[in-house]
């Protein structure tokens, strides 16, 4: 990465609620590694968490209940006259037991959590009379996971069993107090919706913001030396639009703090603009507010709301890197355009600099520099603070939820990017640009160390098979001792022997879109594989022992009855055959960054008919993105029992049963044959077996041994332990033979 010399800024990463309990979202990381590179002052802060303690714990629930209390009572008697008995008694049983909740939420929290917190250094110890109790507080999610336990109740339930307790509190809290809360995404409804700025903007004063969320803002030191601006002269190159205004205390030509709030996703929005607003009120000109993340990248691309102005003074797009390089190293005139970074002055909106000039080519080549080399730095995290939830038990679907991944990628982008139904042409997709690999596992390996968290979620698109089996070679060569996972794309480069070599270089699980588990389908939808590729994807992975969810779409412009029949009976096929362990279906939504809505725009995709695209360039903030079209609510009737039939397969149940059965009205009968995936299954074994009878290649780089100790035994032979079996051979038999038994060839 070049470094330049540049003024030295105060910088504040904000993270704000809700994410993802278990861990740090991981765009706080690289950014403090990249301003920390050019010399920078930051803090990141994880808001999320912090607002997190401030509900579920002593002080938080006492609070919550005094400020709900009587409403929670008035709704259980309205529900009882509106014969709900069920929510009445829920309601009031909350009230009743009220004072247990709150004697036990830190030892709630504790049980979850691997560190110490507030005098309180494990749940371990109360995790008996948590578990068997008669004084112990109990929901209905509690009670449902007690009354299906599939084995007698141990004190090895405590987890799973205080999971569900936070989600009943969660499901008071949204009736009683905050109807947009969520334990992971705030307030998303809102944003998700065809709603103005105007009604968008009320979220940012909800109950649980209010209350919670703004007075956890108060306390936060991140005044004065924390917060306050660097003292000494301003660096000539420091742009106009990051100098603060002179007052009292603040040192003349003083620059501002940089304080970045980032939004992944539609439910971290709201209270970003409460954050935002915050510091704009509390910090005037001493602070330069700024929003990026997924959510804005997608959603705000090309807003021209002044309103936001009261919230933030720019909007950076994709990366952010080179955004931020210029608007602190450059001396552009005040309110002159700036690469990818949208700004809200005093005179309006200034938009990001247009693509194609000079300017903005080295700026896009300086960020694809610093993508490249950037390792993120987790040192302001402590993860030993982190919820760890259980709430399946499912052990792929855990891996969401349960351990406290460092979050990484190999490669920003997309190495595909022509999925039909994907944001194709925004960066996070197109903008391919791979780590150096070495450098990368080095700097994550450092972190782990420094951080005692030895696990690695890849939040790639998709991690290209190739840098997977580098980041393999460097784990084995350091012992293995990083566990990790992440997404792919199921693809013929996925051989027994990649996968073989892939799980002993510490891969445990792997998520990929199937989206439509058809072969007309994966066409429609430009996949780029075929259903083999992808079995023998899922086949290789299995036999190595690793775990694998696919992501499946239903509701395509195209797509009959038929189609998502046939698609849901082969995915039944690839549970009932054993090559998945969890699944999610999405309904499709059609995005104006997608490829497809592209291709309609060039006239050719006649079947898609977006109803008055047009019309969304003065639609509200938040309806520009996603666009309707005609026969997009034929498929939303399916749903619920695709949902209930993919949770019944992913936990053993029900394989054999027709699909058809599964709604409560009448759908067409697959036309796949019961034998589908089974003899594709047969074609992967009989290419595998082959593949293992070729002699070995002459480069001996390519070859592997995994199979550890091989043992003398009587009669000329040897043995040796691959996956938890026992292999015999002749001593003097071929190097070949040992073929899917420990050796394994690279491609």
């Amino acid at each position: 990465m070049s470094q330049e010399k540049t003024a030295k800024q105060n910088v504040l990463i904000i993270q704000p609620p809700i994410v993802q309990l278990n861990t740090a979202y991981p765009s706080g990381a690289y950014l403090s590694a990249f301003f920390k590179s050019l010399g920078h002052k930051t803090r990141w802060l994880d808001l999320s968490l912090e607002l997190y303690y401030a509900i579920f714990s002593r002080a938080g629930l006492t609070k919550l209940f005094s400020l709900c209390e009587k409403n929670a009572l008035q709704l259980a008697d309205q529900a009882e006259k509106s014969g709900d008995e069920a929510t009445a008694f829920n309601l009031r049983r909350y009230v009743a037991q009220k004072d247990l909740w709150i004697e036990w939420i830190d030892f709630i929290t504790a049980i979850l959590r691997p560190g110490s917190r507030e005098n309180i250094s494990s749940g371990y110890e109360n995790a008996h009379r948590f578990v068997f109790g008669a004084h112990v507080p109990r929901g209905s999610r509690m009670e449902n996971y007690l009354a299906n336990l599939g084995h007698d109740l141990t004190t090895d339930d405590a987890r799973s069993l205080a999971s569900f307790a936070l989600a009943d509190l969660a499901d008071f809290i949204t009736i009683a107090f905050d109807k947009n809360f969520s334990l992971v995404r705030y307030a998303e409804s809102l944003t998700v919706s065809e709603s103005s700025f105007e009604q968008v903007e009320k979220g940012a004063d909800s109950p649980i913001l209010k209350e919670f969320y703004e007075p956890l803002l108060e306390k936060l030191e991140v005044r004065n030396e924390e917060l306050g601006v660097l003292e000494g002269e301003v660096s000539p190159y420091a742009p106009t639009s990051l100098v603060a205004t002179p007052s009292a205390g603040t040192p003349r030509n003083a620059p501002k703090t940089l304080v970045l709030i980032s939004i992944p996703f539609a439910g971290t929005f709201a209270a970003a603009l409460a954050t935002g607003r915050f510091f704009k009120k509390h910090f005037g000109d001493s602070v330069f507010v700024c929003f990026g993340g997924g959510f804005v990248n997608t959603e705000l691309r090309e807003t021209n709301e002044p309103s936001l102005d009261k919230y933030c003074d720019a909007i950076s797009y994709d990366r952010g890197y080179a955004s931020y390089k210029d608007l602190l190293n450059m001396s552009p005139a005040e309110n002159s355009p700036i690469f990818k970074l949208r700004q809200f002055t005093k005179n309006g909106i200034v938009p990001p600099l247009e693509e194609g000039s000079p300017t903005y080519e080295q700026s896009l080549a300086y960020e694809k520099e610093v993508t490249s080399s950037l390792i993120p730095d987790f040192s302001d995290i402590d993860f030993s603070q982190y919820p760890r939830l259980i709430d399946d038990t499912n052990p792929m679907h855990r891996l969401w939820s349960d351990g406290s991944w460092i979050k990484a990628y190999m490669a920003h982008g997309c190495y595909w990017h022509k999925c039909a139904f994907c944001d194709v042409t925004l960066d996070y997709v197109k903008g391919y640009c791979p780590t150096n690999i070495h450098n990368l596992y080095e700097g994550l390996l450092s972190q782990c160390k420094e951080k005692g968290v030895y696990g690695i979620h890849f939040v790639d698109e998709a991690m290209p098979p190739a840098m997977m089996i580098q980041f393999a070679r460097e784990n084995i060569a350091h012992g293995s001792p990083i566990t990790w996972w992440g997404n792919v794309r199921f693809e013929k480069s996925f051989t027994r022997d990649v996968a073989d070599f892939l799980a002993y270089g510490g891969l445990i699980g792997v998520s990929a879109g199937l989206e439509s588990a058809t072969g007309n389908g994966l066409n429609a939808i430009h996949k780029g594989t075929d259903l083999e590729s992808i079995v023998g994807a899922c086949c290789a992975f299995k036999e190595a022992g690793i775990l694998v969810h696919a992501y499946m779409i239903y509701g395509y412009w195209w797509e009959k009855e038929q189609d998502l029949i046939n698609s849901m009976e082969t995915l039944r096929q690839f549970y009932a055959n054993g090559l998945l362990d969890s699944c999610f279906w999405h309904k499709f939504v059609l995005t104006r960054h997608s490829r497809v809505y592209k291709e309609w725009t060039e006239g050719k995709i006649q079947d898609l008919k977006p109803i008055d695209p047009q019309e969304k360039q003065n639609a509200p903030l938040f309806a520009k993105n996603g666009l309707h079209f005609e026969g997009e609510k034929k498929s939303q009737k399916y749903g619920a029992f695709l949902d209930f039939s993919l949770n019944q397969w992913m936990h053993g149940e029900d394989l054999e049963k027709p699909v058809q059965k599964w709604f409560d009205f009448q759908v067409q009968r697959p036309s796949v044959p019961k034998d589908f995936i089974e003899k594709i299954i047969a074609k992967y074994e009989a290419k595998r077996d082959e593949t293992f009878r070729k002699p070995l290649p002459e480069d001996k780089s390519k070859i592997f041994w995994l199979g550890g100790e091989k043992i003398p035994l009587a009669n000329g032979k040897i043995g040796w332990f691959y996956m938890g079996e026992f292999h015999t051979a002749k001593k003097n038999a071929p190097e070949s033979s040992f073929r899917g038994k420990g050796l394994c060839v690279l491609p």
